[in-house]
């Protein structure tokens, strides 16, 4: 190659290293505080129903999280095999200081089991398949990182007993290793751990990626009832992970809500649980607790700020009913999305966005529509005020 053209490309190709770098560097930044004092809402958008992509139906939308450098999100899809293939997808999401512009789906990827085959209910790969609720990528080492919260069913002819997992993927899907997850989340055939569909919703990193933090979206068996129409001392467990060796390492108690409205008839289902959490730095978490009663179709979305700082590092407590010497995280109402005057759906997820134009941060939240066209896959945008 001519030493004049060598020279040609590195100053070409120099400052666009430079400027991925830094973006990096601010990208890790950025993660590690966010001084919220209050939100401002911008604008939604719905994706269709039934849309498609790729052969697949988009729906079932659990979880997103925000790759600064490359401008892409990724979503994950709670389908566990009952439309498509586990999957995520990758997408390109427009937003100005009035809302979301566009969405642009550009990329969908099976999950993939330690086997290197796909997650099925068919006679090939595995018979239980997971349900995917959160993801989150890891700028550092280029993967990322998604959760299930397993399955428990408990009949007189089959009981189906398949352990919450956090899983380490390559951008590709294909399967890298595991977070070895507290024994107390995993699911027994006794009252004891987790709750079917109850289990882990939430997932972020913290500190500079060297810690992940996981939440059930209900209470443990052993830990109390769950939350109920009146306050019953309804408490969750949010884990602490070591990120570099996969291990874990600490669990504090979080109280939640009631559930926001009675449902109708009297004697129908509701709840109210955390469905996922974002590291803002200094040991402080945003909780988003969804509350849903049968007879509505909104869902009651609201918005927390905890503090673990003070918490009590409960992870030798087997029951935080029976053992109540326990300080639980504080937590603050940032929003309670009522208030916004809109239709708010089944909120699961949430990430970090771009920065405005005027230097203010940005906020993503998701819902999943279960695949029921009743239900919207809509994504609410929000200014950051700090």
């Amino acid at each position: 190659m001519p030493v004049f053209r060598l020279r040609t490309i590195l100053f070409v190709c120099l400052p666009c290293v430079f400027q991925s770098f830094f973006a990096l560097i601010n990208q890790v930044q950025a993660q590690a505080q966010m001084d919220i004092k209050g939100l401002h809402f911008l604008g939604g958008y719905e994706i269709p129903f039934g849309y498609r992509f790729k052969n697949t139906t988009v729906g079932g939308l659990s979880g997103i999280d925000y790759d600064a450098v490359n401008k892409r999100y990724y979503l994950i899809s709670d389908d566990k095999g009952a439309v498509n293939a586990a999957r995520f997808y990758t997408t390109a999401i427009f937003i100005t200081l009035k809302g979301i512009d566009s969405v642009r789906f550009t990329g969908v990827t099976n999950l993939l089991q330690a086997n290197g085959q796909q997650y099925t209910t068919g006679k090939t790969g595995s018979p239980h398949p997971p349900d995917p609720e959160a993801i989150r990528y890891n700028p550092l080492t280029k993967t990322l990182t998604w959760s299930s919260e397993g399955e428990r069913i408990i009949n007189n002819t089959n009981n189906i007993l398949q352990d919450p997992a956090v899983n380490n993927i390559s951008l590709k899907g294909k399967y890298i290793n595991s977070f070895l997850l507290p024994d107390n989340f995993k699911v027994q055939a006794t009252e004891k751990g987790s709750r079917q569909n109850g289990s882990l919703e939430g997932l972020t990193f913290a500190d500079n990626y060297t810690k992940l933090f996981i939440s059930s979206e209900e209470p443990l068996y052993e830990d109390g009832p769950r939350a109920g129409i009146g306050d019953n001392n309804a408490f969750i467990r949010i884990a602490q992970l070591n990120v570099a060796d996969r291990m874990p390492a600490k669990q504090f108690a979080y109280k939640l809500e009631p559930v926001a409205h009675p449902p109708y008839p009297a004697n129908a289902f509701m709840l109210n649980g955390v469905t996922d959490v974002l590291s803002i730095g200094k040991n402080k978490l945003l909780v988003v607790e969804r509350s849903f009663s049968s007879g509505r179709l909104a869902c009651t979305v609201k918005l927390f700020i905890a503090d673990l700082s003070k918490a009590t590092d409960i992870k030798t407590i087997s029951s935080l009913k029976t053992d109540t010497a326990f300080v639980a995280a504080t937590k603050k109402l940032l929003l309670n999305m009522d208030d916004l005057g809109i239709f708010t759906d089944n909120i699961e997820g949430v990430t970090r966005g771009p920065v405005l134009p005027n230097g203010h941060k940005t906020l993503l939240f998701i819902a999943d529509n279960n695949f029921n066209p009743l239900a919207k896959s809509q994504l609410l945008l929000f200014e950051v005020l700090e």
